[in-house]
């Protein structure tokens, strides 16, 4: 009878808690109203059109212009959109966002749940509702971002396919690789792990989904590779504040680009070091995590919406018992230091001295720290699949 009891009440304080993040998110608004979603869109529709599809600019009031930066197989993946009306381009990208975090929410915490035996409905409802508050992920469905195909995939290879070991482990990621480039860094991932059929596997499913957007679109894939690529316009202003890559710190400070490319050297040499001893471990969730960051920190721009790669960090700290410094992480994260900086709040301004530093680079230092410090566990093949008991996931230092 008690413990019916307490069920029912924790059950009630979740369904009270949704509740509060409903009229959150209610409040808040889709405050970028789709802004990329809506670049892509006429992006593409410009290339349909039978204009070059990387001539296409946006005037924007921030950094005076945005244009289409994606290859050419982006593009194509992103046709569907553009041939929808308005809404329901918007409607069809909320749900596969929704989805999306649905999905790879439950690859995250389902492990972590079986192991510790928690109700598995229960933990699914709460993470997912936490993940929905932490910025990168209402960035990302506030500019109706690629990123969280992206992350589908990226995950679906990783935690699906690969520990299956399925021969087409790796075709996910070099798709997602010939998308957009930066899930590249999950190709060295694979190769620097040791995963070498995999690895190779991503690279030739990027280099095939490459060379059939060159079939189709050879004047486009042209300009892209040969050209667009290398100037990078249209991306954006590096020393903007929600660039929050290395690129970003160092360029809000004026430093020399030699300094960029020693401590992008440093950081992806560290980062997928310690990748590598934790996919060797058998720890993927942790190896992953550190080399998404490593993308994001290497990467000349990295928005608030690539960070992504906090959500698995809050799952890997909750697992070995570190519940403060993920709920931390969660709490910072969530509020949007680096937005409430960029806007002048609640303070103006925040600029003077070493708040504003740590303010204004909030991500950056926070993906460095957790970079490194992120624990390793080492995790058995019955562990993974949710039968061993949360004991027997042992840290590794």
């Amino acid at each position: 009878m008690e413990a019916g009891r307490l069920k029912a009440v924790r059950w009630g304080l979740l369904a009270l808690f949704v509740a509060l993040v409903a009229y959150a998110h209610w409040w808040y608004g889709i405050r970028h109203h789709f802004y990329d979603l809506k670049i892509y869109r006429q992006a593409i529709d410009w290339w349909l059109d039978g204009h070059d599809l990387y001539t296409f600019t946006k005037p924007d009031d921030t950094q005076g212009a945005l244009g289409f930066t994606y290859p050419p197989f982006g593009a194509m993946v992103l046709v569907p959109f553009a041939l929808l009306a308005k809404n329901a381009a918007v409607t069809v990208y909320a749900v596969i966002a929704i989805a999306g975090l649905l999905v790879t929410t439950y690859w995250l915490v389902a492990p972590v749940a079986r192991r510790h035996g928690w109700s598995l409905p229960f933990v699914l409802i709460l993470s997912t509702v936490v993940f929905s508050t932490l910025e990168p992920v209402r960035e990302t469905f506030s500019f109706g971002q690629i990123n969280v195909l992206l992350i589908v995939l990226i995950l679906a290879d990783l935690l699906i396919l690969l520990p299956r070991g399925s021969r087409w482990a790796g075709v996910l990621i070099g798709l997602a690789a010939a998308i957009k480039l930066t899930p590249a860094i999950f190709i060295v991932y694979l190769l620097v792990s040791r995963r070498y059929r995999a690895g190779i596997t991503a690279i030739v499913s990027a280099a095939a989904a490459t060379l059939l957007a060159a079939a189709v679109a050879p004047r486009a894939s042209w300009d892209f590779w040969s050209d667009t690529l290398w100037k990078g316009d249209g991306i954006g202003n590096k020393a903007y504040i929600p660039n929050q890559s290395l690129r970003g710190l160092l360029a809000r400070y004026d430093a020399p680009g030699w300094l960029w490319v020693l401590l992008v050297l440093a950081v992806v040499a560290a980062g997928l070091w310690r990748a590598r001893r934790a996919a060797l471990a058998g720890d993927e969730l942790v190896g992953l995590t550190i080399a998404g960051f490593v993308g994001c920190l290497a990467s000349p721009i990295s928005w608030i919406h690539h960070f992504y790669w906090f959500v698995p960090a809050i799952v890997v700290l909750v697992d070995v018992g570190r519940r403060w410094l993920a709920a931390l992480i969660a709490v910072t994260v969530g509020v949007g230091m680096v937005s409430l900086y960029d806007q002048g709040l609640p303070v103006d301004p925040w600029g003077e001295g070493i708040l504003g530093f740590f303010i204004e680079n909030w991500y950056t230092l926070l993906a460095l720290a957790l970079l490194f410090v992120l624990p390793i566990r080492r995790v058995d093949e019955e562990s993974r699949s949710g039968g061993a008991p949360a004991a027997e996931v042992a840290t590794v230092r």
